[in-house]
């Protein structure tokens, strides 16, 4: 018996040692930013890590693009210290969305409908050593594939805080409800989204539709948009489950208040913060972050049309649901959440 309880105080002595130093360093690095020195690519190349490249650019005569961002990670903070009452720690689970890119001192946190399939495709070629040299020569559902990119979920607790002080930490947001109507066009409107459609449609109909078909209960492809807001905003919805990725708040997948992100780059500046960002790692002429062609882009007016049969009540819970988004990244309120 005294072995076993001598054997539980280690295990958990243990997890508190992995849970401890994520947090300790994490608190460390807001106040003071350890800078790598030169590093070495895969060709033997040496060059200053994008990190310190990011930080010394601060101390100098600033372009627009580098005042925006600065702005960003400014005011990201400020709101993390107005609204952050009390400190966790990072679990590895919090971190299953860091993809590592050690050949280049990056660290990307991935939000789903934010172009985190191209930035996959990107760090894939970046981690790839030549495997792959053209983005979209890479297929949507390959860069999705667990095991082509590593997370920092996967590594040693010691290795996970000295790439969180040393690399480049960077995230992509965008419009709360824009990403949010585009979550739903994609999984709930697309035939071929059949998964989706069993796994949450079906719940959906069940849940909040009076009278569905028995054809609606067995597939679930017809969920409205009236009926996935019902969903979001019943207690019982996360009671039993966190989440999809697809429309899980960016501040449960990324936790901007506990890890530093050195550059919040933006879905309505794409381009240019990822050329930026190519730019800061030293890789802009090795490949080009891919530009979309298509045409029915989900954006503000097409949002609009999406909330225009949804109550006031409702319009309310569900921004009392995202609204730490859009005061984390400075996002207005939609002005048709104030129309009936």
């Amino acid at each position: 018996m005294r072995k076993i309880k001598v054997g539980r105080l280690f295990l958990a002595t243990c997890l508190g040692s992995f849970f401890f130093l994520i947090l300790y360093f994490q608190n460390s690095s807001r106040s003071v930013v350890t800078l790598a020195g030169p590093r070495r690519n895969f060709t033997g190349k040496s060059r200053r890590s994008p990190l310190q490249t990011l930080y010394d650019n601060d101390q100098l005569e600033q372009s627009a693009l580098q005042a925006s961002l600065l702005g960003r990670r400014q005011l990201l903070e400020e709101v993390c210290r107005s609204y952050t009452r009390k400190r966790r720690v990072l679990t590895p689970e919090d971190l299953r969305h860091l993809v590592v890119d050690d050949e280049h001192g990056l660290l990307y946190c991935y939000v789903p409908k934010v172009a985190c399939t191209n930035w996959k495709r990107v760090l894939m070629v970046l981690t790839g050593r030549g495997r792959y040299r053209d983005p979209l020569a890479i297929p949507a559902n390959e860069a999705h594939v667990p095991g082509n990119l590593r997370t920092l979920s996967e590594y040693s607790p010691a290795e996970i805080n000295r790439r969180l002080r040393s690399y480049l930490k960077f995230i992509f947001v965008r419009e709360p409800f824009e990403r949010l109507v585009s979550a739903y066009r994609n999984k709930f409107t697309r035939k071929y989204n059949t998964a989706f459609h069993r796994r949450y449609g079906t719940k959906i109909v069940e849940r909040h539709r009076v009278n569905p078909k028995a054809s609606s209960l067995v597939r679930g492809d017809d969920v409205t948009f009236e009926e996935f807001v019902y969903y979001l905003v019943d207690p019982r919805t996360q009671r039993e489950e966190p989440f999809n990725e697809h429309w899980e708040r960016v501040h449960s997948l990324c936790h901007p208040c506990l890890i530093h992100y050195d550059v919040v780059g933006k879905y309505e500046t794409l381009a240019q913060d990822s050329q930026y960002l190519l730019k800061l790692a030293g890789v802009d002429s090795m490949v080009r972050f891919p530009t979309s062609a298509k045409t029915t882009r989900t954006n503000g007016d097409m949002a609009a049309k999406y909330f225009e049969n949804i109550s006031p009540f409702y319009k309310k819970k569900l921004f009392n649901l995202y609204r730490m988004d859009f005061l984390l990244f400075n996002y207005s309120t939609p002005a048709y959440l104030n129309s009936r």
